[in-house]
């Protein structure tokens, strides 16, 4: 059986004449008809019923439609993994937490850029949850995800690295002299959180809870950054990735207090459909991903 012969097929399917596919392919109408004719011989049963010059799917043709488009979506697989590096082009839809937006990707992207600058990049910004439905829909092709290691039959998943957490406040506080942060301490304290869904804040307020600490005065924003700013402001403290805040604690513009976060750990991880075709593009992606993540370990700072 050959390929080209199912690829008319597919052809004839999609255009729904045998003279639009022949335009389509730039075939001779006769070419379309004897490539058609050939398969019926071959597997010994009629594809196309010729009803008032309407060409309608037979039993037969409906049944052999799922394997001519696998074979035609292998054919394309095989014509890309040839192409050189510079033809790599196409859209890669990416969703990713404000966090790792902001903080892990910009060397990534850029990197990914510089390489194959025909490829269209969009970001998708989400909370964890959000972003894993969109990858189950097909609407992203790969999520980046900051949340507890998880299991999904329909995902694959891949860990990068477990994100070390910080528990932030004015470097004046008085929370910052103990020894050690207990969850009573923070009763009476005003509390920054990142927005609702946040897996890390749900983290955070859980393990108070269990503790019997339900803080009264909390504030919510949708930007780290502004987070940050509050918390040198004064306004309250924060539990954060450390990788946001490392260039705060560096300069000493914020305290990292003396709290134990191994209930509150997340790691940052990769995730795309198990059935997700995986383009050259994608493929770049993760190679480059992957050269970035084994780095990350080496440059963080406590």
């Amino acid at each position: 059986m050959e390929s080209r012969h199912l690829l008319t097929f597919l052809a004839v399917v999609e255009a729904g004449s045998f003279t639009r596919a022949a335009q389509k392919l730039d075939y001779a109408q006769s070419s379309i008809t004897a490539q058609i004719q050939a398969l019926e011989t071959e597997l010994e049963a009629p594809l196309f019923d010729r009803i008032s010059k309407k060409v309608i799917l037979t039993d037969a043709g409906r049944r052999l439609l799922p394997y001519a488009q696998e074979i035609s979506k292998m054919h394309a697989l095989a014509k890309d993994a040839l192409r050189s590096q510079a033809e790599i082009a196409g859209t890669l839809v990416i969703g990713a937490p404000e966090s790792l937006a902001a903080f892990r990707l910009p060397g990534i992207i850029r990197e990914y850029r510089q390489r194959y600058p025909k490829v269209k990049i969009m970001l998708k910004p989400g909370v964890c949850w959000e972003l894993s439905a969109l990858v189950h829909s097909g609407e992203l092709d790969l999520a980046f995800l900051l949340q507890p290691e998880t299991e999904d039959k329909d995902l694959h998943k891949e860990i990068l690295i477990h994100e070390k957490m910080a528990l932030v406040a004015p470097v004046d506080h008085p929370l910052a002299r103990l020894q050690l942060v207990e969850p009573v301490h923070l009763k009476d304290e005003t509390i920054l959180h990142t927005e609702p869904g946040c897996t890390y804040r749900t983290l955070f307020e859980r393990h108070l809870n269990s503790h019997g600490v339900f803080p009264d005065l909390n504030l919510e924003f949708w930007n780290i950054e502004a987070i940050k700013q509050c918390v040198m402001a004064g306004l309250g403290i924060s539990f954060l990735p450390l990788i946001t805040v490392q260039n705060e604690l560096r300069e000493g513009k914020l305290a990292k207090l003396a709290w134990d976060d191994t209930s509150q750990r997340v790691a940052t991880q990769i995730v795309y459909h198990m059935k997700k075709w995986k383009s050259p593009a994608l493929n770049e992606f993760l190679l480059i991903v992957g050269r970035h993540a084994s780095m990350w370990g080496r440059e963080e700072t406590n």
